[in-house]
């Protein structure tokens, strides 16, 4: 397979794990941007949004953003941090880690459907290859 072919395969299977994404996240009216920011705080816990923005590869004041949105869903809320009056922590709310939890097993649901073509060898070649390349 010459190098444009494979090129063209990874960015066809990338767009359709993005598309299983999006369908995925629809029970919750979530982006893939917010569900990737609740993942974050799923894992790491309560963070100032500088972290939450260093996490997401983003603008500090994009963190802003995500915060609002976060919050206007009611998944996250904010809080004055007790070591420094100025910096603000941003913590999941039991909505927020319920419908954490929710999102990590509807795409663990989807990645087992989307993966099943895969033998188990094949699966364990394809994660040594993606590891190789990031």
């Amino acid at each position: 397979m010459d190098d444009a072919t494979l090129s063209e395969a990874f960015w066809a299977v990338a767009h359709q794990l993005r598309h299983r994404t999006r369908v995925a996240l629809e029970p919750w009216d979530l982006s893939p941007s917010l569900a990737r920011a609740l993942s974050v705080l799923s894992k790491h816990g309560e963070m100032r949004l500088s972290g939450l923005a260093d996490h997401l590869r983003i603008a500090p004041r994009s963190a802003t953003e995500v915060a609002d949105d976060l919050a206007s869903h009611g998944l996250a809320e904010r809080h004055p941090d007790p070591e420094d009056r100025r910096a603000t922590l941003l913590s999941l709310t039991e909505k927020g880690i319920s419908t954490a939890e929710a999102i990590r097993a509807a795409r663990k649901v989807e990645s087992e459907k989307f993966f099943a073509a895969l033998t188990e060898s094949d699966r364990e070649e394809l994660g040594r290859l993606l590891r190789k390349l990031q």
